[in-house]
């Protein structure tokens, strides 16, 4: 056992959100489990931005009773309500849940968090109008997804280092959930961000280091050149010689500072 006394003392000087864990039904009738950290001096006569963050990958999990202080944590602490919904195709669920988005990777997914949308913004302490939405990796994937789902509830969204059509992602990932695109064209179809590019709503910020040794940096370029010829505006950030996880120097300082300034700006 480790003694988390000095820590728990020190963190007793700051005031911190507490994490709420909380499940809705949506319209389709899927209960959906979440959690909620609201500013410490959360007033329910209020209205209050929300910011949802998500992963929402095959068999992850980011509803968790677990210790955890994040980008998110700070966000709260400037007015903001974060919240955080697994939706379908996650793990810790069972397999029918977990299984359920086989072959059509994001559609599912994409309407649970537009449903988490739409379950805040009916609760009487959120502006439903200010409700934005980030992620990276997969979660930046299903950003998109989600801010191209055809109901535009969310205002802002910041997609980090995403997946934009599944051509282009590693075939040990890809078809172990796609299978090929010769077996699957109609689901690689349906799951390409370049399909929905049309129906993006909200004002979106796409980052991507150019040295991405995961998700390559074309997932990005391309899909920034359809918004192009569709004459969708969008924000854009690159980073030079960065991988996935876009370390190095002030390269993650400058990262979140733009992240923060944008939900400040557009939220």
């Amino acid at each position: 056992m480790i003694d988390n006394a000095k820590l728990k003392q020190k963190l007793s000087t700051y005031k911190l959100p507490v994490k709420e864990f909380f499940s809705f039904q949506t319209q389709n009738g899927t209960q959906l489990n979440g959690w909620m950290m609201k500013p410490a001096d959360f007033q329910a006569s209020k209205k209050y931005p929300v910011i949802q963050f998500q992963y929402s990958g095959p068999g992850s999990q980011q509803v968790l009773d677990a210790f955890s202080i994040s980008w998110e944590t700070y966000m709260a602490s400037q007015g903001f309500i974060i919240v955080c919904v697994d939706g379908r195709g996650t793990g810790g669920r069972g397999a029918e849940f977990e299984k359920c988005t086989y072959l059509n990777l994001g559609v599912k997914e994409a309407e649970d968090q537009v449903e988490t949308a739409l379950y805040m913004g009916s609760l009487p302490y959120v502006d439903k109008n200010r409700i934005g939405i980030w992620g990276w990796s997969f979660g930046g994937y299903m950003t998109i997804m989600s801010m191209s789902e055809g109901r535009p509830v969310f205002k802002a969204g910041v997609a980090v280092a995403a997946v934009t059509d599944w051509n282009y992602y590693d075939t040990i990932y890809g078809e172990r959930f796609m299978r090929t695109p010769k077996e699957n064209h109609e689901g690689y179809q349906a799951s390409s961000a370049f399909k929905r590019a049309d129906k993006l709503h909200g004002h979106l910020l796409l980052v991507h280091g150019m040295a991405d040794d995961n998700v390559h940096y074309q997932n990005c370029a391309e899909y920034a050149e359809h918004l192009v010829q569709l004459n969708k505006p969008f924000d854009m950030q690159v980073y030079t010689n960065r991988n996935h996880g876009i370390y190095g120097g002030k390269t993650r300082l400058h990262l979140y500072t733009k992240l923060t300034d944008y939900f400040k700006s557009h939220l």
